[in-house]
């Protein structure tokens, strides 16, 4: 296997797409786990695969990058046919996937010689690049330490540096900072940023919402093996604009208030959003002073209203049906939120 030249670099810079896909499909026995994914990534973006757990994003980022095999589509990495030639663009890009696939007993340098090595880089060349990396990691005082007494983070990092040893034009990332602690999580995403600043394509799959609206360009929704809508962050946000919102800090929430609210101002939906906390929302903007009377004279006194920007959150909640309470019980599950 060779590695990236900057040749290859240019070749994504003249025209056409990074990534592209057209109706894959696979399926796991019963179940169907990609039912007709169409991708267009460009050069220079920073794609994000965004959905639940089982949504297909996993899979469909293993068949992008030759780890399994379509039952049917066609997929092209810079202009390269993979269906036909899976091994033929695999200089291109970089991957790393959510669980880590370096060698516990080697150190941090010697994992990434090793994985430079793997890509036909000579010894002079990988050696002084994974001292580049390290430095730049943030990982140069545990270069001689084995990998296994890395923290989660520290691992993370790592296994980025070793999906970019050979320069990739693309870096595919499967759930870059699932289960690991916030500030790791913000040190990772200012890597992702410097290294798409430097031209990398990024792909990334992801169930972390405000991840997307961080890191991404554009991004697709993925439900249950298909694809319910593609578009730039700001266009999405855009559609959300639409909606009204307002967030009231209340002195006490009596139980059952906001059913009480829905049923008395049919126009609003109204939600608890936490203890003493109403969240209201509304096709039309909000009259917010007979809502404030109205809960005067239960005695439930406002002490704050605020409007409310919409967010990917809210999109994503209108495009997909899932209700974002699911995501982040997903999230919470794989560890703390990032």
């Amino acid at each position: 296997m060779r590695h990236a030249t900057p040749d290859d670099a240019e070749r994504l810079s003249v025209g056409g797409a990074a990534i592209e896909t057209r109706g894959l499909k696979k399926r796991f026995g019963e179940v169907i786990a990609l039912d007709g994914i169409d991708l267009d990534v460009r050069p220079g973006e920073v794609f994000g695969f965004l959905g639940p757990n089982g949504a297909g994003k996993t899979t469909t980022i293993n068949i992008l990058t030759g780890l399994a095999r379509a039952d049917a589509g066609e997929v092209r990495i810079a202009g390269i046919d993979t269906t036909r030639r899976p091994r033929a663009a695999q200089h291109l890009f970089g991957v790393v996937p959510d669980e880590s696939n370096l060698w516990p007993e080697l150190t941090g340098r010697g994992n990434l010689a090793f994985c430079g090595a793997l890509y036909g880089m000579r010894r002079a060349e990988r050696d002084t690049r994974a001292e580049e990396l390290l430095g730049a990691f943030g990982l140069a005082d545990a270069a001689d330490r084995p990998f296994a007494g890395y923290s989660r983070g520290m691992k993370r990092k790592l296994a980025i540096a070793a999906g970019i040893v050979h320069r990739p034009a693309i870096l595919f990332l499967d759930e870059p900072t699932t289960g690991i602690d916030v500030a790791a999580a913000r040190a990772i995403r200012e890597l992702l940023r410097r290294l798409n600043a430097s031209g990398t394509t990024i792909f990334l799959t992801t169930h972390y919402i405000e991840e997307a609206e961080r890191l991404c360009d554009r991004i697709a929704f993925v439900v249950s093996g298909r694809i319910v809508r593609t578009g730039r962050v700001d266009e999405l946000m855009a559609e959300a604009q639409g909606r009204h919102s307002l967030e009231l800090a209340l002195d006490s929430a009596p139980e059952g208030l906001a059913a009480e609210v829905t049923k008395a101002f049919p126009a609003l939906a109204c939600e608890s959003a936490g203890p003493s906390v109403l969240r209201v929302t509304s096709s039309e903007p909000v009259k917010i002073g007979p809502l404030i009377r109205w809960l005067e004279e239960r005695g439930v006194e406002v002490g704050e209203a605020r409007k409310l920007r919409p967010s990917l959150e809210d999109v994503f909640v209108h495009v997909t049906g899932i209700e974002a309470e699911a995501m982040r019980k997903e999230r919470e599950k794989k560890g703390p939120a990032a």
